[in-house]
């Protein structure tokens, strides 16, 4: 049963894991409810005010992975020192890039890819970490909406997966995804 690890600040906090799947993208674009839908409802907290999610987050996954659920970046309001704290908790985590299997990068499939994801794009490139793009809120667009965003926002990117967390749609294919990059 997928259960909570613990909260951290700092890399002399993280607990030690081997596998870790990390979950990243824009405040309020459902990390934390994707996090739900794919592991146990209620495991990770959620509200409607974006940046609710402060610290690092890290849930066991029934003993075989650590899911790790970081704050959102992007818009959620913050002090200019909470940004620089911010930033050096992610340079922490990411510094453990080893322990990271995979890196699902959620974004509003409203939008697509704005300049903060595509910034995050570059960085898990350039560190060589695996990811998989996770557009969320399909449920929010008619058919032909989504085509069109398909089309327009997100050409070109292969490791995609369309998705609702809301409605559960497509949340099995991100699992096998992450399954199959566990293997």
């Amino acid at each position: 049963m997928p259960s909570f690890l613990k909260s951290a600040k700092s890399g002399k906090d993280f607990p030690q894991t081997t596998r870790e799947v990390v979950f990243v993208g824009r405040s309020n674009v459902g990390k934390s409810s994707l996090l739900n839908c794919l592991y146990k409802k209620g495991l990770a907290y959620t509200g409607k005010t974006p940046g609710k999610t402060r610290l690092i987050n890290f849930f066991d996954i029934d003993g075989r992975y650590t899911a790790v659920d970081v704050p959102g970046y992007g818009f959620a309001r913050r002090s200019k020192q909470e940004a620089v704290e911010f930033a050096n908790m992610m340079d922490d985590y990411f510094s453990r890039k080893d322990k990271i299997a995979l890196c699902v990068m959620i974004v509003d499939s409203r939008i697509g890819l704005t300049e903060d994801d595509e910034d995050m794009k570059s960085y898990l490139e350039e560190k060589k970490i695996p990811y998989v793009v996770a557009a969320n809120k399909i449920d929010k667009l008619s058919n032909n909406q989504l085509f069109k965003n398909k089309r327009m926002f997100f050409n070109g990117i292969d490791n995609i997966v369309y998705l609702s967390a809301e409605k559960r749609t497509n949340i099995e294919k991100l699992n096998e995804v992450i399954e199959e990059t566990l293997r």
